[in-house]
Formats: C-alpha cells, sequence, structure tokens
C-alpha cells in the first residue's frame, strides 16, 4: 500500500480497534479540540524546552508533507503553543495533523479550517520562541515512544501511535478484529449475548433475588 492508502486504511479501522491490535495508546488527556477531527499519518517527533514552541515552528517548516506532527513540551503545558498562525503555515505546507501533550488556542479557527488536532488541553497564554529542541529526533510524548517513520491516528475515541516496524501486523489484526466485531453485531441482533459471544464467567459475579 502506497501512504495515501495506509492512511485510509489506518482511518477506517479506527484508533479503538488499532489500540486493541498492537498499536500504542496515548493517555486519555489527548482528546480531539474540535468534533469530527479525524488524522492518520506518519508521525514526525518534535520535543520543545517548557513553555517555548519554537522547536514547532522549525518542524512546520521542516516536516515532509502528511506529516502529523507529534510534540511534547515538557512539564508547562499550559500555554497556547499552536494557534491560528501555525495552522496556517501547516495547511500551507500540506501537513495532516497536530499531536500535542501540551495547550492550544484559537480553536475555532482550527475548526474553520479543518485541521485535525489532538491536544491535552486548550490554554490562552503564549508561548516564547527562542529556545533549544529538537524535530524529527525520536522522543516521547504522553508517555508514548515515537520515532520518525511511526504512525499515529486520532478520532474520537482518542490516538495511538502504530510502530512503523509493526505497521503490516498491526493493520493485520486490526482488520482480523474488525471483521470478527462484524460477526458479533449481527449474532447480538439476533438475540445472543456477550457472555457466550466472549466465553465469560458469569458465575464470578453475584446475583441478588429478582426484584418485588
Amino acid at each position: 500500500m502506497d501512504h495515501e492508502e495506509i492512511a485510509v486504511t489506518l482511518r477506517e479501522l479506527g484508533a479503538a480497534t488499532l489500540g486493541e491490535s498492537g498499536a500504542r495508546s496515548m493517555p486519555p488527556r489527548i482528546r480531539p479540540v474540535w468534533p469530527g477531527a479525524v488524522v492518520a499519518g506518519p508521525a514526525y517527533p518534535v520535543r520543545c524546552t517548557a513553555g517555548d514552541n519554537l522547536a514547532i515552528h522549525v518542524a512546520v517548516a521542516r516536516a515532509p508533507a502528511g506529516s502529523v506532527l507529534v510534540v511534547d513540551v515538557g512539564d508547562v503545558p499550559a500555554r497556547g503553543y499552536w494557534g491560528e498562525v501555525l495552522t496556517t503555515g501547516a495547511l500551507s505546507r500540506g501537513l495532516a495533523g497536530l499531536v500535542i501533550d501540551g495547550g492550544v488556542r484559537d480553536v475555532a479557527a482550527l475548526e474553520r479550517l479543518a485541521f485535525p488536532v489532538f491536544s491535552r488541553m486548550v490554554a490562552l497564554p503564549g508561548a516564547t520562541k527562542s529556545s533549544r529542541g529538537t524535530v524529527g529526533v525520536d522522543t516521547e510524548v504522553a508517555g508514548v515512544r515515537v520515532s520518525w517513520g511511526d504512525w499515529v491516528v486520532g478520532d474520537v475515541d482518542g490516538v495511538v501511535v502504530v510502530p512503523g516496524s509493526d505497521l503490516e501486523a498491526t493493520i493485520a489484526a486490526g482488520q482480523k478484529r474488525a471483521a470478527g466485531e462484524l460477526g458479533y453485531f449481527s449474532a447480538l441482533r439476533e438475540g445472543a449475548t456477550t457472555l457466550e459471544l466472549l466465553g465469560l464467567d458469569a458465575s464470578l459475579v453475584d446475583e441478588g433475588g429478582a426484584p418485588i
């Protein structure tokens, strides 16, 4: 598959299915900042000095088209590290989206521009632009290791990182899981229970008497 076919396949499988199929799940604090945001693309890792977003500006200028910036901002998350200006630049460079373990702002503009952003929070205070950082270098974001060559997928359920070395296996496992769930849906509509389908041991749960 080429990059666009991979991206379409990953978007269709979704973060939840991929997270159960070998992808690395980011913590629940990383959420879409506007309803309906969906992204799938090659990860471009970025590390900022806390409180400073110079590395993000460099990443927007340097990252290959189609990339998703995946950004660590250190221990000062409550800054507006990203907003409408960077979004406009990112769109002009053909970038696919942003995942950041920190704050963003100008949310209405991000939604209007349909640029997928997944962040820890929305924050008003700005960031400086004068400190060291890294771009395109392996880093850790929200506790998840991210390398150039990995893929990142984000949707309403959250964000996952698919290691580049495991991409084919993760897609295959995700497709198998998705196909199995289709069978579950059909069986459930016909009256089966999840206890039966998943082989669960109901005897572990104490039951009370019927209500009067």
